[in-house]
């Protein structure tokens, strides 16, 4: 995904192929691009985002969204990402083609402390770390439900770690 391309699903951000991760500070964030480029990710599989960017980009996204988007998790999952945002979140997108390439980002975002680490595939949104403070199963999610953050309190940015 290159700087200009945004893959999209029913009109929201669905970028298939690839690792989003959040993170609570921006140098976590930039640790983790030098990481990632150290173990043998190219430039162009890396795409950063301000918290600004992410909250415009999410916003954009809820506004244009077709019915079929909130009739999935898409939508939620924009949300959530709005949210994280509006939280100071930064974020990292990453081509991750194969589980190789899958685990090592799933490695970084664990060292730098990532707030989420979400695996983009076809017809799942895999977590790749831990979310909030037990590794409890995710519960069921519906679209009128949103999404489980998997928090204490269940609302999204609860368990960010603070640097």
């Amino acid at each position: 995904m290159t700087t200009n391309e945004r893959q999209t699903v029913y009109g929201v951000f669905k970028p298939q192929g690839h690792v989003v991760l959040a993170f609570a500070s921006a140098s976590n964030a930039h640790r983790a691009v030098s990481a990632l480029l150290s173990s043998g990710f190219a430039s162009g599989d890396l795409r950063f985002y301000t918290p600004e960017q992410m909250k415009q980009q999410a916003d954009d996204d809820i506004a244009h969204a077709g019915f079929l988007a909130s009739v999935g998790q898409e939508l939620n999952l924009v949300k959530a990402h709005r949210d994280l945002a509006a939280k100071g979140c930064s974020f990292l997108i990453v081509r991750a083609e194969g589980d190789k390439a899958t685990e090592q980002v799933a490695l970084v975002a664990k060292r730098f402390d990532a707030a989420r680490a979400q695996k983009y595939g076809r017809f799942i949104v895999e977590e790749l770390i831990p979310v909030g403070n037990t590794p409890t199963q995710q519960v069921y999610e519906t679209p009128s439900a949103g999404l489980d953050a998997q928090t204490r309190s269940g609302i999204e940015g609860d368990a960010i770690p603070r640097s």
